[in-house]
């Protein structure tokens, strides 16, 4: 039977599979554990607000009181919006845009004094958040995040190729033999983890690519060009300025037109009969917004909930209160929807604590696929040498692995760049490096082929 260690494709494809995890594995385990934690932002939210609910109802003021308490605690503020109490002890939140710049959440108890405040960018699920989109190091750790995605779909398909059967049966293929101990089994727990979460694995990926930096710009491009368009684009991604929550413009805007004549205390009335799903939020007429252009002259109820098809806006005359407009998901464009259900997935909250626990099941099972695939690359690596499988030496037969490179690079623009880069330094610079290629497993220039 043939060594399939010597077959040019297999020895390929290991090769590139060792590459992708070798790149990969960090950002899968600050990914796995800061997305894991960010699938309970509504848990962590009321958790960081314990101290404003639950408090007294005697002597409770009407909305407009409460916003006012809001502005006179915050001299020269500007109103953005009024988060809708949960329950009727619970305090409204006002969100504001401070004069120097910045945002603040005031909570403003029942009886209109204003208790507590806090940075919307300093909350614990926003600190997440930028950790895991960004690596706190703004649009240059987007970048990074994109590649390591991009690399990670690769890592998934190569490995799903090495994990193929051909012939054996199911233990070692289907659940891991542990009882064999030792390498056996730490490849069978690698192998066997990879199988059973690469679907979930590639879902997370693929919902995660309308959030990036350069996919996320061609998704754009070809979603306007191919007239997929219905609405402003409610996501953050690609190159938007209003596709991220610019907090410093919206604080610097301000309200525009006189202000209206129908009392904040009207909408609430009408708001509450909605039954809009928490958080719910009222913005008053011109207000700056996070996702577009700015409200327009009327009342807006809408909400901040991250299950995307429960988002529906609804807008008020700012003279009469009355419903003037309302709009919803399913007026979205059918490409819209499915991103917006894609995104619900991917932040747990599509079909509540059950998607949260398959999110975080998923997170384990990469954080297994790391660190296995680590203590495996530890175990066989030489100790003068990288220990990455060994170039094939027969290009003619690796004309599906070309293919698939290409339709890969085709649909990930960093991953083409890094691929071409890739190419540049392994075929034309480290062959060169006869110290480098031996550590690497490359052929030095002038060297006897295998």
């Amino acid at each position: 039977m043939t060594d399939i260690n010597r077959v040019p494709l297999y020895r390929t494809i290991w090769r590139w599979h060792f590459y992708a995890g070798l790149f990969v594995i960090p950002f899968v385990l600050v990914l796995s554990a800061t997305g894991a934690a960010y699938l309970f932002k509504p848990q962590i939210d009321r958790w960081e607000e314990r101290a404003w609910r639950g408090l007294p109802t005697e002597g409770a003021v009407d909305a407009d009181a409460q916003v006012a308490a809001a502005l006179a605690a915050n001299p020269g503020a500007s109103f953005h919006y009024y988060r809708i109490p949960e329950a009727p002890g619970d305090a409204a939140v006002v969100h504001i845009g401070l004069p120097g710049g910045g945002m603040r959440d005031v909570a403003v108890s029942p009886q209109g004094r204003a208790i507590g405040a806090i940075d919307p960018d300093q909350r614990i699920a926003a600190w997440l958040s930028s950790i895991h989109g960004s690596l706190l190091i703004g649009r240059t750790g987007k970048l990074l995040v994109e590649l390591a995605a991009s690399w990670a779909i690769v890592m998934i398909l190569t490995g799903l190729y090495l994990w193929w059967p051909r012939g054996r049966g199911a233990a070692g293929v289907v659940w891991p033999r542990l009882s064999l101990g030792g390498r056996a089994a730490l490849r069978d727990l690698h192998a066997v983890t990879g199988f059973w979460v690469s679907g979930l694995a590639l879902v997370l990926l693929f919902t995660a690519l309308p959030w990036t930096e350069v996919w996320a710009s061609g998704f754009r491009t070809v979603r306007a060009e191919m007239g997929w368009v219905s609405g402003v684009q409610d996501w953050k991604g690609g190159a938007n300025p209003h596709a991220a929550h610019d907090h410093h413009a919206m604080a610097a805007a301000e309200p525009a037109g006189p202000p209206p004549r129908a009392r904040l205390e009207y909408i609430v009335l009408r708001a509450r009969t909605e039954h809009m799903p928490a958080p719910a939020i009222i913005q008053p007429p011109g207000a700056p917004n996070a996702f577009g252009p700015p409200n327009g002259n009327v009342w807006t109820l809408t909400t901040l909930t991250q299950n995307r098809p429960l988002v529906r806006k609804v807008s008020y005359d700012p003279e009469t209160s009355l419903e003037v407009a309302r709009s919803g998901f399913a007026e979205k464009h059918a490409i819209d929807r499915a991103v917006g259900y894609g995104i619900a997935w991917h932040e747990g909250q599509l079909f509540g604590l059950a998607n949260q626990l398959i999110g975080v099941a998923t997170a384990l099972a990469l954080f297994t696929l790391a660190i296995s695939g680590f203590l495996m690359w530890r175990r066989r690596k030489p100790d003068d040498a990288l220990g990455a499988p060994p170039v094939a030496r027969d290009p003619a037969k690796l004309k599906g692995v070309a293919a698939l490179v290409l339709i890969l690079a085709a649909l990930f623009p960093l991953l083409a760049a890094s691929l071409i880069l890739f190419w540049i330094v392994e075929r034309l610079i480290i062959p060169h490096l006869p110290r480098t290629a031996r550590w690497l497993g490359v052929a030095a220039k002038g060297s006897p082929r295998l």
